[in-house]
């Protein structure tokens, strides 16, 4: 009885004996795994702190915030609601001053075009991204000194 017991035991210590070595050896290749970016990741930021100059395709324009917009959506029932908050972004620091001469024409010119849209219009990325290139056609269409290079949204809730 006891030659089992000791077998059995035997058995038991190996099993764990390779569990451990296991897990030991996972545990080792994801550390490496991260060491190895950490140190792609310290190597970019080296890259990016050199002296090279940064092309002028990107940097950001100047910002300018509008307030947040509630309206409701197209969708049958009209029970879902966008709230959304956007900033614009100016081509040059002139603009600001036409953009807030005309701000009742560029709130109302989006305020047209949000209340159009249903919830599956706008729920996925590519109907974002048309929403967007909408909004930004209609706003450069009132403009007259420059443009609106980019919208960007700050708040996207639909409720």
């Amino acid at each position: 009885m006891s030659n089992k017991i000791l077998i059995i035991l035997i058995g038991v210590v190996m099993i764990f004996m390779l569990g451990l070595g296991g897990g030991l050896f996972m545990m080792w290749n994801k550390l490496s795994a991260m060491e190895t970016q950490v140190q792609r990741a310290a190597e970019d930021s080296e890259q990016a702190d050199s002296d090279t100059p940064i092309p002028v395709d990107k940097l950001l324009g100047p910002i300018f915030t509008l307030d947040t917009f509630i309206v409701n959506l197209a969708d049958p029932g009209g029970k879902r609601y966008l709230r959304i908050t956007i900033d614009l972004e100016l081509d040059s620091d002139e603009l600001e001053s036409e953009i807030t001469k005309r701000l009742p024409q560029v709130r109302d010119s989006i305020l047209t075009i949000l209340p159009t849209k249903r919830f599956s219009d706008i729920s996925s990325a590519k109907g974002k991204t048309a929403l967007r290139d909408q909004m930004l056609e209609r706003i450069n269409g009132l403009l007259a000194r420059g443009q609106i290079t980019n919208i960007y949204f700050k708040e996207f809730v639909v409720q």
